[in-house]
């Protein structure tokens, strides 16, 4: 199942933090978010469609997410869990940790904001960058 949509870019972003990466429909408003990869976004975890939401809450699902900016795109993979509620109408969350809270998208993720390539998070910083996003659910036997 693939899921495409789209957020913008922010002078604020930093994409520092060590254990997540966020895309969130606020504005950002200051450099404490240092987690956060987009702003703006079409799309909070509330705002999946059912059927993601349901194959997404095995411990079996592999979650993919490429981020996409003009010529460059980076993938980030984790997994779903039984206890992801997707809450949130505000922001999901990507984790490498175990953590599981109603922001969360995805456990485990191979990535975190500092963990993508500064060309992308420099593309990241202007405001009038727009940010294609596609959600990737695959079910792993």
């Amino acid at each position: 199942m693939l899921i495409k949509f789209y957020a913008r870019g922010h002078p604020l972003i930093t994409a520092t933090h060590k254990t997540t990466m966020e895309i969130t429909k606020d504005i950002v408003k200051t450099l404490r978010g240092d987690c956060i990869i987009a702003t703006r976004s079409e799309l909070a975890l509330s705002d999946l469609p059912n059927e993601f939401k349901k194959n997404a809450k095995s411990e079996k699902a592999r979650i993919g997410l490429v981020i996409k900016v003009n010529d460059i795109s980076e993938e980030v993979w984790g997994r779903g869990h039984p206890l992801l509620s997707f809450e949130s109408n505000k922001d999901m969350v990507i984790r490498k940790s175990g953590f599981i809270c109603g922001r969360t998208l995805m456990i485990y993720a191979n990535k975190a904001a500092c963990d993508l390539s500064r060309d992308l998070v420099n593309q990241l910083k202007n405001e009038k960058t727009i940010v294609e996003l596609t959600l990737i659910l695959e079910e792993s036997y």
